[in-house]
């Protein structure tokens, strides 16, 4: 799998990541023993950057991991977790609590230190200061002690993630939706300032979380309704085709070598066998036009998450 550099971390990152959303039951239920397997094999394969969070399942989906890990694989994989984000509507983002985060996910790892730890949707903070501040320090914190390798944020307004990348010493941020078929904002928009600063962009989602694949989005989904209904067209042109969406939705940004890697959520071995199936894939110019086509109207549309309004 092709690799790239991540920032200035030194990082050698694969073209597809490895994400451990699905091991929250986000998507629905998994099993254990096929989620250890399908990280076993990802990592065999190159796909070895691993990215988790308290906030999938309550810390299950680290828990999960950390057992995958066990038995030599920790040193074959670039963990990643965060921090901040404890359940769908509560946020801590005091030292105290990333901190002690922190150490609650190393136990259930299963390791003394993760490569990349970040504070996770910081655009539920209100007090964005707090976070360029407090935050940020704890952070620094917990790198100079060996807990983490590097640190960063992550959030979905571009805007925001532009300003933290601007405001603090970031090695890494994660960008979600925003280099997608339907939005390429990060693209546009992001990666010239970090560029500029010498951080790492992580893009998450391509599938626009789920709303770019055959099956259509989940019921939670914020996307305004117009854009669902385009990317249930988009999803009707490539099945005349006898095409899937979501692998379109993938080879897309994995056709972009200005990105680094891209996180695709996985949770046994079979994802793990068509993403990397995928990711062999020429894209198919001819069918991405006819599906850009239906998606026209819609691009960079954007909701609104936490604090900020839907501006991006």
């Amino acid at each position: 799998m092709r690799t790239s550099a991540l920032g200035q971390t030194g990082l050698q990152v694969p073209a597809v990541g490895f994400g451990g959303g699905p091991f929250g039951g986000f998507y629905g239920a998994f099993d254990e023993a096929e989620g250890i397997a399908a990280i076993h094999l990802a990592i065999e394969q190159g796909m070895n950057l691993i990215d988790t969070s308290p906030y999938y399942g309550g810390g299950r989906s680290e828990e999960v991991i950390g057992k995958g890990l066990a038995g030599g694989w920790r040193d074959r994989a670039i963990l990643a977790t965060k921090c901040g984000r404890i359940a769908k509507d509560r946020f801590d983002f005091s030292a105290a609590a990333i901190k002690a985060s922190c150490e609650t996910s190393l136990r259930l790892l299963g390791t003394d230190h993760v490569d990349i730890l970040q504070a996770h949707d910081i655009e539920f903070e209100q007090d964005l200061d707090r976070v360029f501040d407090e935050t940020f320090k704890a952070l620094e914190d917990l790198k100079r002690q060996g807990k983490c390798r590097f640190i960063g944020m992550t959030g979905y307004p571009i805007g925001l993630l532009i300003r933290a990348i601007e405001t603090c010493a970031l090695d890494v941020v994660i960008s979600y939706c925003h280099a997608t078929l339907l939005d390429r904002t990060m693209l546009d928009r992001l990666e010239p300032v970090a560029l500029r600063r010498g951080t790492g962009i992580i893009n998450a989602s391509p599938m626009s979380m789920g709303i770019l694949t055959m099956a259509g989005p989940p019921e939670w989904h914020p996307a305004p309704q117009s854009v669902k209904d385009a990317c249930r067209r988009a999803a009707a042109v490539c099945a005349r085709h006898g095409a899937d969406l979501s692998d379109l939705a993938l080879q897309f940004p994995l056709s972009k070598t200005e990105i680094a890697t891209t996180l695709v959520g996985v949770k046994d071995r079979a994802e793990v066998e068509r993403n990397l199936a995928a990711a062999r894939k020429p894209l198919n110019e001819a069918l991405l036009a006819e599906v850009m086509a239906e998606l026209h109207d819609v691009q960079g549309v954007c909701w609104p998450s936490g604090h900020w309004a839907a501006e991006g």
